[in-house]
């Protein structure tokens, strides 16, 4: 079944044309990314779709237009956000608080998911006292109990250096598995695309345009096995050239973006 649906969506911003007919779904269940040139717009779409900005074009969720953005979405951004003067604990019910829910219904609600996050025992610190992919695996947390309908996830793990970043890939989709949330997923990493999606969709340079849409049919776990190293590493190939002939082919346009 799909639940998200964009129909030839644009976004302008002024005379700066960002996003040109985007169109693109998202099955439940599904693990979906998008990747694009740097500038190419994809967290402008994030924004459209969290009602953070408003653009054109037709944008449905399980058939019907997507109004109530908030009820729908829970958006992981590129850094962890975590508030320094709260405990991990304090800083994961965030979310649930924001939705209304007391502070000790909160915490009640996200201490069983701890263990499962690996996070037990990490309760009561500090975030100062985190590892980096700690603090990642907070932030999906605060994300995911929130139990909405779809994660939104801009970049999750871009400011990590690669060992962490290529941990929590890896941890990520093994938690993907477990729980077949419905994700969308920006990253500029090639790599990560291919480790955790169903189906990846690649975006033109500005004005954005979906290019290509490439399905990934390896087997999961996605980690076991050199037949499958190959296998990713043919499909990573085909995407890093559709994305360099997409980034030699913007006219420069007198500004480093």
């Amino acid at each position: 079944m799909t639940r998200l649906e964009l129909r030839d969506v644009r976004k302008s911003f002024g005379a700066l044309e960002v996003l040109a007919d985007i169109s693109l779904h998202v099955g439940e269940g599904e693990f979906v990314s998008i990747l694009g040139p740097s500038g190419a717009g994809k967290s402008t779409l994030f924004q459209l779709l969290t009602g953070a900005v408003r653009g054109e074009g037709e944008m449905r969720f399980d058939g019907v237009p997507l109004d109530d953005h908030g009820s729908r979405f829970a958006f992981m951004p590129q850094r962890d956000a975590l508030m320094p003067w709260r405990r991990v604990i304090d800083n994961a019910a965030l979310g649930l608080e924001v939705q209304g829910m007391r502070r000790r219904a909160a915490r009640e609600r996200v201490a069983p998911l701890f263990a499962e996050f690996g996070l037990a025992g990490f309760e009561r610190a500090w975030p100062a006292e985190l590892s980096g992919g700690m603090r990642q695996r907070v932030a999906l947390l605060r994300t995911v109990v929130q139990a909405r309908d779809m994660l939104l996830l801009d970049e999750p793990f871009g400011a990590l250096d690669a060992l962490t970043r290529a941990a929590m890939q890896r941890w990520l989709e093994g938690m993907w598995r477990g729980h077949r949330w419905t994700a969308l997923l920006i990253t500029h990493d090639v790599r990560e695309a291919v480790l955790l999606s169903d189906r990846i969709y690649v975006l033109s340079a500005r004005p954005a345009r979906v290019i290509s849409e490439i399905p990934v049919p390896l087997p999961r776990p996605r980690t076991e096995g050199a037949a499958l190293a190959r296998e990713a590493a043919a499909i990573e190939a085909g995407i890093l050239d559709t994305l360099l002939g997409a980034t030699n082919s913007r006219p420069f346009d007198g500004e480093a973006k």
